[in-house]
């Protein structure tokens, strides 16, 4: 099944980058497959939440503030209303900045669910796969985007991941660190998806309400 998703992804791509050469495909159309990937995407990693949470110790509840994810810095609408008065340049380059801030963390996730000290650890680590697989993917279909969108979309803050490649050594340390690192994660990716979707619902020409 692994081995499916990994080739209809290719194809995905492969057909996305065709259309998109050959200006086959509308802006608002390219938005709408972004959109659906990244709710495919945040859709996962809330998943992934609640895998961890089925067999949780209770103090591995008591998580780091949000402010403490090294995505933390950068400046994003606090609420729907906000987002509405971004510009849908700064729109897609929040979308992207936040992206690709993950392309490091994510690579830790995957390394360290391997060993993961959970019942459904091998579930989580494929799962963590597939993230990776619809992150690098929709990161490529933002990129065609970014250039038919101008200059300002194509800005991406730098967010560098300082956390290290290890999430600790007894086994409440890792269950925690690890589930506080899918959390920022899932903040983000939501983050990401409500980006995309007021995108879509603009190129749609839809009312903000509706968005």
């Amino acid at each position: 099944m692994a081995h499916r998703k990994t080739n209809g992804s290719k194809i995905f791509m492969t057909v996305l980058y065709m259309v998109a050469a050959c200006r086959a495909v509308a802006i608002n159309d390219l938005l709408d497959r972004a959109s659906e990937r990244s709710d495919i995407m945040h859709s996962l990693s809330t998943t992934l939440s609640h895998d961890l949470d089925s067999q949780f110790p209770p103090i591995g509840r008591v998580m780091p503030r949000p402010s403490m994810c090294h995505t933390a810095s950068l400046q994003t609408p606090i609420d729907k209303y906000q987002a509405l008065q971004v510009s849908e340049s700064d729109l897609l380059s929040l979308a992207r900045s936040l992206l690709q801030a993950w392309e490091d963390p994510l690579a830790v996730l995957s390394t360290s669910a391997n060993t993961l000290p959970h019942p459904a650890q091998s579930s989580i680590s494929n799962k963590i796969q597939e993230l990776q697989e619809h992150s690098k993917n929709l990161g490529d279909g933002l990129d065609i985007l970014s250039g038919k969108m101008g200059p300002a979309a194509q800005t991406i803050a730098s967010l560098p991941y300082r956390g290290g490649n290890d999430i600790g050594e007894d086994r409440i340390s890792k269950l925690i660190n690890f589930n506080f690192l899918l959390s920022c994660f899932r903040r983000d990716s939501h983050k990401i998806d409500s980006f995309l979707k007021i995108l879509r619902c603009r190129a749609a020409k839809m009312q903000p309400e509706m968005c």
